[in-house]
């Protein structure tokens, strides 16, 4: 007997073809007095952009890429008359995953890394987020898993006093976060200050992560990777620059406590260079940057195969939160993904229900497709008229306007700098 729903799904299937991409591009600015600081300094406002893949029956399916918005909507503009009409008959996994290729082979002489392979991982979401609402299931089912909920990790504690962001992270632990993770690489004095701190207030029983924010050189690694060992630090992630693999396959080979990187790679490829050269531990890719769920499934799977675990980063909207979370729920080596804590708006607002973790876990329920729903109201209030005129400032990631009006953090100083001899400053001279 067939039953009633399998019909209906059937009929949503057949048939079905893309009808077009849309870019939705959100901003919002922070308070003076809320804001929070980076290396690059004090944070003015977030970007992300939400995607939609609107197909000719009426359904619609949702992701998120993050990267320049101008960059994003450049990549749309010029995939979707490459898109319109391709068909979701038949495998519909299968069909995901033709139609990445496809887009890689048209993008690729422009972005095998970065801003269109951010897009292209937001199309990828939003196909995944259709096949679940065509089959009636929610994505982590359509992966296999067994598990409708996810590990989930509070991340947000910067720069600050150490007092004020052991405060932080103990009401993070009674907001039901069992991990939380603080960034370092201020110095060496306040390093070790903020870490004992937390450590201290969230207990034994919590886990402690740390992010190194690229501003470590390999001494100072090593000798912060001894001093974490010591307050149980769970990983310690970026130290260095994302290209300086041979850095991290050092520091990796010493067997402190886990190596952590993967946010600021790109694709399948980028991470099989990272786990050949055995330069981490844990993989962190991230369907809104690396190439979409369809990226993070095959970057799991490799990692799998040599014995890592994965665990997403996720720091600019909740449908990119919800659906690295799907992939991690449903993956054997999954081990956690990141919710940002800095007063994310995105995160906070833009869904009908808004994200919760009880005892550490994130449920992903059994909705159909990435399972959520976005608030109109929210979305024209975050509404960014154009991507191309974007406001000056510290976005995060995204830094627009001249250094000038930046007011970057100093140099990471180790206290053993002090008692190296000075080293000569190579200068460029003059420009003309």
């Amino acid at each position: 007997m067939v039953h009633a729903d399998s019909l209906q799904r059937n009929a949503l299937a057949d048939g079905m073809k893309i009808d077009h991409i849309e870019a939705v591009h959100l901003y919002f600015e922070y308070p003076p007095a809320e804001t929070f600081t980076t290396p690059a300094g004090p944070v003015k406002g977030r970007l992300t952009t939400l995607i939609r893949v609107h197909t000719d029956n009426g359904l619609v399916g949702v992701g998120s890429g993050y990267a320049h918005p101008a960059l994003v909507q450049a990549t749309i503009d010029h995939l979707n008359p490459y898109l319109k009409g391709r068909s979701l008959d038949g495998d519909f996994q299968d069909r995901i995953v033709r139609i990445w290729r496809y887009m890689s082979l048209w993008s690729r002489w422009y972005g095998r890394k970065g801003a269109a392979v951010a897009a292209l991982g937001g199309i990828d979401q939003a196909l995944w987020d259709l096949f679940g609402k065509v089959e009636g299931k929610p994505v982590w089912a359509l992966l296999g898993g067994q598990r409708s909920a996810c590990p989930a990790y509070a991340s947000g504690l910067l720069y600050s006093s150490p007092e004020e962001v052991a405060s932080k992270a103990g009401l993070l632990v009674e907001r039901g976060f069992r991990r939380v993770k603080m960034r370092i690489g201020y110095s060496w004095e306040y390093d070790n200050a903020a870490v004992t701190a937390v450590r201290k207030v969230i207990g034994p029983d919590n886990d402690l992560l740390t992010d190194g924010t690229h501003r470590f050189d390999p001494e100072s690694a090593e000798r912060m990777a001894d001093e974490l060992v010591k307050h149980g630090v769970f990983w310690f992630e970026e130290p260095f620059e994302p290209h300086e693999i041979d850095e991290y396959a050092a520091l990796t080979r010493l067997k402190k406590l886990p190596i952590a990187a993967g946010e600021n790679e790109f694709g399948y490829e980028g991470f099989r260079e990272l786990i050949r050269a055995k330069a981490v531990d844990i993989v962190q890719p991230d369907a809104s940057r690396c190439g979409g769920i369809t990226e993070v499934l095959r970057v799991a799977a490799l990692a799998e195969d040599k014995g890592l675990k994965f665990a997403p980063h996720s720091w600019c909207d909740p449908v990119a939160i919800i659906a690295n979370a799907h992939a991690v729920a449903a993956r054997a080596n999954g081990l956690t993904v990141e919710i940002d804590q800095t007063g994310n708006r995105f995160i906070n607002e833009l869904l009908g229900e808004p994200l919760t973790v009880k005892d550490g876990l994130l449920e992903l329920g059994h909705a159909p497709g990435l399972g959520i729903e976005l608030d109109p109201a929210a979305l024209r209030a975050f509404a960014l008229p154009d991507p191309f005129n974007l406001p000056i400032g510290n976005h995060c990631d995204i830094l627009v306007g001249p250094p000038s009006i930046m007011s970057p953090i100093p140099k990471y100083v180790d206290w053993a700098d002090r008692l190296r001899p000075a080293k000569p400053q190579l200068s460029l001279g003059q420009p003309g």
